[in-house]
């Protein structure tokens, strides 16, 4: 088990190597959850997230031997391009192990930095394993994502800097896949403030460290928006960490963490990746249990595929009204479909898509079956729009 002993060394290691980022009041968000809320940005370290400080507060302790030999680990994401940066920068060796399915752009990032890049096996268990054989045959020192003391103690200097920054929190809400970073902060926190909340937070479809927390199998699935803590286990080393020292370990669906993400974006105007925006999730799932605590939140990264991003705000659009599909049976002569968009004009309605179908369709063959996308103030911009139509004496087929 590290101690606060461990990540304040870790903190000295790190001094002007990593941002000692910044840790904000949200007004908006507190007026929303309930809670007081301020955001640890690691998102803005220059890897874009916190993964930094582990594997740099791990590459700082080797000794000469082994910078000579160099280091491995492997990853898929921030991991990776955190030792791949770090290991580069002070002259070291790094080879980097990634799933073959590892999307190009971040294959390319890591590559960017100087890491030699091996593709191997279809998810991060199998690429793992051969990172421990490359280790073995070639020499070199293992820089394992989360189950490591060193790595758990550099990202326990996240909770020291939110504690300088704003002493008045009594409770930090933080996502956990292998549990390194909340180990950290778990740890550093317990240390300086014993009476705080620590409350660790999953995607339902991966919960195995909840699992083990709470005693239970809830079964997970495949796939999720939150796929930097899609772990199915939490590491060996970080597991009792959690065991002794969290209050709580909750866990939060899709739709929240598509929900958090777009209001860091709206609200804050700061990119968030799902693993990111898990602690905000929590906080909307759950407010009664944070109601009028001063919670602080990590936006622990925002390296999030640009057209996801784009996929995410089309839904949250659609969730909040401002994105509607109508569905009108429409007479098929000359100036109907034209009367239609002039109309919907009229109404202030932004037209985004039209289909306008005949051959697939079971209406009359004097109708036809227009889909209209339609950007609007919100629902009951939607339900005046709807209203006029009917009284204009169109046949709304369905709307979503």
């Amino acid at each position: 088990m590290i101690t606060l002993d461990d990540v304040r060394a870790a903190a000295v290691r790190l001094q002007g190597q990593v941002l000692d980022t910044p840790c904000l009041h949200s007004r908006t968000l507190s007026q929303i959850t309930g809670a007081e809320v301020w955001l640890k940005f690691e998102n803005h370290q220059f890897t874009a997230s916190f993964k930094e400080r582990g594997a740099l507060n791990r590459i700082a302790q080797l000794d000469e031997a082994q910078r000579q030999q160099g280091v491995i680990t492997a990853s898929a994401g921030n991991h990776a391009q955190g030792v791949a940066y770090h290991a580069g920068r002070l002259g070291i060796r790094a080879v980097i192990v990634m799933p073959r399915l590892t999307p190009a752009v971040k294959v390319a990032r890591t590559r960017g930095f100087g890491a030699e890049i091996i593709l191997h096996g279809d998810h991060f268990d199998e690429a793992r394993r051969h990172a421990l054989e490359l280790a073995q045959s070639r020499g070199l020192t293992m820089v394992h994502p989360y189950d490591d003391p060193a790595v758990m103690a550099g990202q326990g200097t996240i909770a020291l800097e939110m504690l300088a920054a704003v002493p008045t929190l009594d409770t930090l809400v933080v996502g956990i896949g292998g549990g390194g970073m909340m180990a950290g902060i778990a740890t550093a926190a317990r240390g300086l403030a014993p009476a705080m909340r620590l409350v660790g937070v999953q995607t339902a479809r991966y919960p195995g460290a909840w699992n083990a927390f709470h005693g239970e199998q809830r079964s997970g699935e495949p796939g999720t928006i939150a796929e930097g803590i899609a772990v199915a286990t939490p590491g060996t080393h970080t597991l009792p960490v959690l065991q002794a020292c969290l209050d709580d370990l909750l866990l939060v669906d899709e739709a929240r963490i598509e929900e958090a993400i777009l209001m860091l974006l709206e609200i804050e105007k700061t990119v968030v990746e799902g693993a990111g925006a898990v602690g905000l999730a929590a906080l909307l799932a759950h407010r009664a249990q944070f109601a009028g605590r001063h919670v602080g939140l990590v936006l622990s990264g925002g390296n999030i595929d640009p057209r996801l991003l784009a996929g995410l705000i089309d839904r949250g659009m659609v969730r909040s009204g401002r994105l509607a599909r109508i569905h009108i049976e429409l007479r098929d002569i000359p100036g109907a479909l034209a009367h239609l968009t002039t109309l919907l004009g009229e109404l202030q309605a932004n037209i985004e898509e039209v289909h306008h179908q005949r051959a697939f369709s079971n209406m009359p063959l004097q109708n036809a079956d227009v889909e209209v996308v339609i950007q609007t103030r919100g629902p009951d911009h939607v339900a005046a729009v709807l209203a006029r139509l009917t009284a204009e004496g169109y046949h709304i087929l369905d709307n979503d």
